[in-house]
């Protein structure tokens, strides 16, 4: 696994503006996968800090025959399996694909406003967002881990009792550790464990800062939830995290569309759910789990 991204990386995104044109209400197609033809891209929102999902890529030079805005990223300057799965899709339909890099708590609130086109971010399935977003077949699956600062002391999820702990904020990891069942919008099935008593949440960004900050030496908490494919890459990268036993719950990781889309999402949604099922049926995404998790995690628990 690569190194973690420095903070100097991310100036190169907090500089790019996040309102980059989808071109949905621009175009003259009659639906969204017409727009996108038509224009000869495909903007998917990501997240440029979530290694090794989708993070930047520091040596790759922009192409000078790029269709991407200029507000957007190219494929050249990302990296991750998020990432590969984005591009893949955009093959899939034809198209160069691009990369918005909006806040999460933006891509998971809906109104989009057009400003990118679907989001490959590892968005877990809930029945809240269902309500404002569409999802494609899921293309992972991935369990919620529990990680400690390595100095802790805690071993168990019982020593979390009375302890600040991490997250990302509008993350499920979030609304589990705020026990909001009706956000976090898993079936019981698929819910491991509860949060131990006197649990104070403190929300950052994103997960993946939980981990930056401890190894920074932030000490108002001691520990974060996040996907254990993360956790894994920061443990891999040398960082003074220890990952307690045991997921705390599952989820299903999809590509999301935005309901108030102006131009229809419809064909695009069967079209990008044709390409992951045949991502699915030809190994392609197993291999893509195995290059980036080092394990195969794109078939759904028993």
């Amino acid at each position: 696994m690569k190194k973690i991204l420095l903070l100097a990386s991310l100036l190169v995104v907090a500089s790019l503006v996040l309102t980059a044109c989808g071109g949905g209400s621009a175009s003259s197609a009659s639906d969204l996968l017409g727009a996108i033809q038509e224009r000869g891209y495909i903007l998917v929102s990501t997240d440029p800090n979530y290694e090794p999902q989708s993070f930047l890529n520091t040596e790759g030079a922009r192409p000078s025959d790029t269709k991407c805005p200029s507000d957007a990223l190219t494929t050249a300057e990302m990296q991750g399996f998020d990432v590969d799965v984005a591009i893949a899709i955009g093959d899939g339909l034809g198209v160069e694909t691009c990369f918005a890099t909006p806040s999460w708590d933006a891509v998971t609130a809906g109104n989009w406003a057009d400003k990118w086109d679907v989001s490959v971010g590892s968005m877990t399935v809930t029945t809240d967002r269902q309500k404002i977003l569409d999802f494609s077949v899921p293309y992972y699956y991935t369990p919620a881990v529990v990680a400690v600062a390595a100095d802790s002391g805690i071993t168990s999820l019982d020593g979390l009792s009375g302890q600040a702990v991490c997250a990302g904020t509008a993350t499920t990891y979030e609304f589990w550790l705020n026990n909001d069942k009706a956000s976090l919008g898993l079936p019981d099935a698929s819910i491991y464990a509860t949060v131990p008593d006197g649990v104070t949440v403190v929300p950052l960004e994103t997960d993946q800062e939980c981990a930056q900050a401890i190894a920074s030496g932030r000490k108002d908490f001691v520990a974060y939830v996040t996907s254990e494919t993360v956790v894994d890459a920061n443990i891999a990268a040398g960082m003074p995290v220890a990952k307690l036993d045991g997921a705390v719950y599952s989820e299903d990781l999809a590509a999301a569309f935005d309901k108030s889309s102006t131009l229809d999402s419809t064909s695009l949604r069967a079209k990008v759910d044709e390409i992951i099922t045949g991502l699915h049926s030809d190994g392609s995404l197993s291999d893509l789990s195995n290059k980036w998790f080092d394990m195969d995690i794109t078939t759904a628990p028993n």
